[in-house]
């Protein structure tokens, strides 16, 4: 898969992170939020079983040779979904974004910062602090009322 690809399918997996929060909200109106957060995972890992399996590629079998901390994303999966279905209805859509994606990108500086889960490392510097600063003023702007 060329590079090109690549950035075209995470962009449109931005859009699908915009566009899910507000999806699983409606949800949650029906169904109650940690119902709508279930039955979001639910859906989505039986796509991905199905996808999986007929992709042949990978081995579930491995999964015991794995460390614990490494089966964890699925709950940090589960905590962003289930807070996204609480803060649209009362925040908004682009003030919830806004927020997960500041977030995102200062949690990733330090974890680039220090190499973590074996990483390469890519130290701070004023440019990164500048970038991070401005978002931080644009939430602020954003969540703003």
């Amino acid at each position: 898969m060329s590079n090109l690809v690549l950035m075209i399918l995470i962009a449109c997996g931005g859009i699908a992170v915009a566009i899910q929060p507000s999806i699983n909200a409606r949800l949650a109106q029906k169904t109650g939020f940690l119902e709508a957060a279930t039955i979001s995972f639910a859906v989505g890992t039986l796509a991905l079983l199905l996808i999986s399996l007929l992709s042949g590629q990978g081995s579930f079998r491995r999964i015991i040779e794995v460390p614990w901390w490494q089966l964890s994303g699925g709950l940090f999966g589960a905590f962003f979904v289930t807070m996204t279905i609480i803060g649209v209805p009362r925040i908004g859509t682009t003030a919830v974004l806004a927020l997960t994606i500041a977030s995102q990108l200062m949690a990733g500086m330090v974890m680039d910062h220090y190499g973590v889960f074996g990483m390469r490392g890519i130290p701070i510097d004023g440019k990164r602090i500048l970038g991070i600063a401005l978002l931080l003023i644009g939430v602020f702007l954003v969540c703003k009322r």
